[in-house]
């Protein structure tokens, strides 16, 4: 594939719409800061039309001299837009619903007047020589033929690219591809892919619309965002180096750095198990697949840990085997014999059906000791 794909984070904007999350307004001047530095092209910075505090801080982070695009989200409204320029952007985000369950119920609009709210922003917009993107608010809900046409009134009114949001995560990746080969063959208009996670596969859908053809990928970090969550910065990253071949040059072993970072500013655990930067990426605990992973760790891993910055780990518990039970009492300078690796992991197993866990580096030291101990008074 390696075509030119553009990283828009959106933690600053939908990732803090996350219910409960506020970041205060260092965190986001900081957070800023770090996805620069990690590589990602355009960071959507805030809301600006809400004044106070919020548009304070996305000045400071026009202000702070980052490399990256600086976007602020906006209604299909002048005014929002106007408030977005003050800040001193270099893009800005125009977002309209274009479904009917969203015309008819939440804005109490038409078709017809969804187009011109759309065009006059747009064209006040582009008159202040901004970069534009149209966000289709539930496009994955919205009749094909009006979103064309929608698309099309967007490109000639002189938006940059498309937003094609997934807003309640009802798309799969193979009705994704083909919607958005069609929106790419029939406007000729960039696409953005905007999709939440639902039904779990905000990042599989991502995947599917550059497999499409859209050239810019929208996340957050850890996937924060409204109800289940956004498409992931670092699942699309290592998702397209790795399964798409396309890379993006991220400098991603600071993904786990950024992870932890924004998930402490969110209030939210950074779950074991998430994808690329959960500590359980590379914790193994199973005997086959600890012995593999020791043996090669290609076995069980797709890519090094410290690509993500991780370390990897031997689990030892109730699923340990011979193995993993002498490579860790080598960290301890402890040359185990066959005999005495099975003898400790018979413990090793029952202490950890006790526990109801894997065990720490002292309780297995302990394990030695008592059987180096009763080896001992048996002689």
């Amino acid at each position: 594939m390696n075509k030119r794909i553009t990283v828009v984070d959106t933690t600053l904007r939908d990732g803090e719409q996350t219910a409960g999350v506020v970041f205060a307004n260092g965190e986001k001047l900081r957070i800023a800061r770090m996805l620069d530095e990690i590589g990602v092209q355009q960071i959507e910075a805030g809301i600006p039309v809400m004044g106070g505090d919020e548009k304070k801080v996305v000045k400071d982070i026009v202000d702070a001299g980052l490399r990256a695009s600086i976007m602020g989200w906006n209604r299909a409204v002048i005014s929002d837009v106007q408030h977005s320029l003050d800040c001193g952007v270099d893009a800005v985000a125009i977002s309209i619903s274009t479904s009917d369950i969203h015309i008819t119920h939440k804005l109490r609009s038409t078709r017809e007047q969804v187009l011109r709210d759309m065009v006059k922003a747009t064209e006040f917009a582009k008159k202040h020589n901004v970069y534009v993107s149209v966000n289709a608010e539930d496009a994955s809900r919205t009749d094909m033929d009006f979103l064309i046409r929608f698309a099309i009134e967007a490109r000639n009114a002189g938006a940059d690219r498309l937003r094609y949001c997934d807003t309640v995560g009802t798309m799969e990746p193979f009705g994704t591809y083909d919607r958005i080969r069609t929106l790419i063959e029939t406007v000729g208009i960039a696409i953005e892919m905007h999709m939440h996670n639902d039904f779990g596969m905000a990042t599989a859908n991502t995947f599917a619309g550059i497999r499409a053809g859209a050239t810019y990928a929208g996340v957050t970090v850890i996937g924060l965002g409204e109800r289940a969550g956004n498409a992931a910065l670092e699942e699309v990253i290592m998702a397209l180096k790795y399964l798409m071949d396309t890379n993006l040059e991220f400098k991603t072993e600071r993904f786990r750095e950024v992870a932890e970072y924004v998930a402490r500013a969110a209030g939210r655990p950074l779950h074991v198990s998430k994808a690329i930067v959960g500590s359980n990426m590379f914790a193994h605990e199973s005997g086959i697949h600890a012995d593999g992973a020791l043996k090669n760790p290609l076995t069980y891993e797709v890519f090094r840990p410290e690509e993500v910055g991780l370390e990897r780990q031997i689990v030892i518990g109730k699923h340990s085997g011979t193995a993993s039970i002498k490579a860790k009492f080598v960290e301890y300078g402890i040359s185990l014999t066959d005999t005495d690796a099975e003898e400790i992991l018979k413990r090793v197993r029952a202490a950890a059906v006790e526990l109801k866990r894997s065990l720490f580096d002292k309780e297995l030291v302990y394990i030695y000791e008592e059987y180096v101990g009763k080896q001992r008074v048996a002689k």
